[in-house]
């Protein structure tokens, strides 16, 4: 019997990758973005009424940048990227005149014109396949200075199918315990539907 030639992997479209900017654009452009507030979450402006000075912020995969225009109101220099760029169109609608340095780029390959002294999570991990974890560990701790954080909202559940991808505690500790230390860990109120009850504010600090 002759030997057999397996079938090759199908590769899905870019608009069924979530790893591609065409997945977002997608979305964007359909109005779909069940992760969109319209507005800035209660933990946060929390957050950052209690910093007694402001922090160069960085706000990856920021979306329509709820957060980027309350962080400049408040007078913090803040970068806010997107590799989606019908997600920048929108952010640049919301932000309006907000100084915020709005940028369409990739996180992984993108390096601020400034260091930055806090890098905010929301919605943007539990957006990346789980291959791109460990590069998304990798990246964050490379950004951050001793002593900088890492502040937002982690999706913290067993849900492999996404996005949202869902990532169990021991699964985000192995990502960042080997630089980062955990100073606050909260339940969070307000979660929007898609992340209700799975959702957790957290801080985490540079070593």
């Amino acid at each position: 019997m002759s030997e057999q030639t397996p079938f090759p992997t199908q590769i899905k479209p870019p608009e069924q990758r979530p790893e591609h900017p065409d997945f977002w654009c997608k979305r964007f452009g359909e109005g779909v973005t069940p992760w969109d507030a319209g507005k800035v979450p209660h933990d946060f402006a929390r957050f950052v009424a209690g910093r007694s000075t402001p922090l160069r912020t960085l706000i990856p995969g920021c979306g329509s940048a709820w957060e980027a225009a309350h962080l400049a109101a408040g007078g913090w220099p803040v970068t806010a990227i997107d590799f989606s760029p019908l997600a920048v169109a929108r952010a640049r609608e919301v932000l309006g005149t907000a100084a915020v340095d709005l940028v369409c780029a990739d996180f992984f390959s993108f390096t601020p014109v400034q260091p930055v002294d806090l890098i905010y999570e929301r919605a943007f991990l539990c957006a990346l396949p789980r291959k791109l974890w460990a590069d998304w560990g990798r990246r964050v701790a490379e950004l951050l200075p001793a002593d900088g954080l890492l502040a937002g909202y982690f999706f913290i559940c067993d849900q492999p199918k996404g996005p949202p991808f869902g990532i169990l505690p021991g699964q985000l500790e192995a990502l960042l315990a080997a630089n980062f230390s955990c100073i606050a860990d909260t339940p969070v109120a307000d979660s929007l539907p898609v992340f209700a009850g799975r959702e957790r504010w957290q801080v985490w600090q540079r070593r």
